[in-house]
């Protein structure tokens, strides 16, 4: 197998004409987003130098606590990205079910993930730890994301629905069914998308990392079938967690809708 190719300083450089493709054609569609253009790639840019530097001193240095760290770390800015990327305002009750289905929902998938799938040793081990939490909890906070939205918008757009069938003697699990599994179906859908196109459309990340660093392909399709299973595990038990508790914070315990 061929080394991986290393990529210059002026090799990168070149790649952030992509950038400043997107600049012109958002200037010339009067679309305005320069702004929020320029700052993600800044931010992409500065936080990716700065976690290379982290994971290099982490993969040198393995100890059990830096990877527990991070790991909170990814889990504390996840929920809170969360939070950031709602588009209504959120209640203190409706804050605590996030932060407990994405915490619950993940952590359970990623030591069954670490300790039934894969069996790496020892357990902490950066390589293999930090990489695979960073998926599972990155595609969680995306399905959370889109279930709060779905869900908020889906009471708001039709209480008088909910309302309707309150008075005709539902129970609030029943007169918010349709809601919640909206919501659960747009919360899974990119996930079941890029299982859909995967392999054929496109090649996922880790796979392409994989191959990268020299190994054969049906090695990397291995792993990247592992890897899409988890995910889809970790997104469907946090989004369902989040959704079985969350529209109940809808309702008073009279059983009566609240917005």
């Amino acid at each position: 197998m061929n080394e991986m190719i290393d990529i210059t300083l002026l090799q990168l450089l070149s790649a952030y004409i992509f950038i400043v493709l997107l600049l012109i054609i958002v200037r010339w569609r009067k679309i305005p987003r320069e702004k929020e253009i320029i700052i993600a790639t800044l931010r992409m840019t500065v936080q990716l130098i700065l976690v290379g530097y982290v994971l290099t001193f982490v993969f040198e240095n393995e100890h059990w606590s830096y990877s527990i760290i991070i790991l909170v770390l990814m889990e504390v800015f996840a929920v809170y990205n969360i939070y950031k990327r709602t588009k209504k305002k959120l209640s203190t009750v409706l804050k605590k079910i996030i932060a407990f289905a994405m915490v619950s929902g993940t952590l359970f998938s990623f030591f069954y993930f670490n300790f039934i799938v894969i069996q790496f040793a020892p357990w902490y081990d950066p390589r293999y730890f930090i990489p695979i939490a960073g998926m599972l909890i990155g595609n969680s906070m995306t399905g959370i994301t889109l279930g709060v939205n779905a869900l908020v918008e889906g009471f708001t757009s039709r209480k008088k629905e909910v309302e309707a069938a309150l008075m005709l003697g539902a129970t609030p699990n029943v007169a918010s069914k349709t809601i919640v599994n909206h919501a659960f179906d747009s919360a899974i859908l990119p996930t079941i998308n890029s299982m859909v196109g995967m392999g054929i459309v496109f090649l996922p990340g880790m796979m392409t990392g994989v191959i990268l660093s020299g190994a054969s392909p049906l090695d990397a399709i291995t792993y990247q079938i592992a890897i899409m299973l988890g995910i889809t595990g970790s997104v469907s038990i946090s989004v369902i967690l989040f959704l079985y508790f969350g529209y109940q914070s809808f309702f008073t315990n009279r059983s009566q809708l609240k917005l």
